[in-house]
């Protein structure tokens, strides 16, 4: 499992996102700046999460397992059903 770089400190969360709320945007291909390291927290359910680069990885996240994104690396979320999560970014 990917983990966030010690030298990184968290700076902004995402607000709370359910089935019903999370954006479109969040659902296809997209990347964070330069820099800048997220953190997906299932608070709730499950959530399907895509990487694209630098190889294609696709993991189940839970309360138990988050997703790490890395700078720059494209990625993506499924809905899977019910789910409450929220991204915390750091950089």
């Amino acid at each position: 499992m990917k983990t966030l770089p010690a030298h990184v400190t968290h700076y902004r969360s995402s607000p709370e996102f359910t089935e019903a709320s999370t954006p479109a945007a969040l659902q296809k291909g997209h990347t964070t700046a330069a820099g800048v390291w997220g953190r997906i927290t299932v608070l709730e359910g499950s959530l399907r999460y895509h990487i694209s680069e630098p190889e294609q990885e696709v993991l189940l996240l839970t309360p138990d397992l988050f997703g790490v994104v890395e700078p720059q690396m494209r990625h993506e979320v499924e809905l899977v059903g019910p789910v409450r999560f929220r991204v915390d970014f750091h950089k």
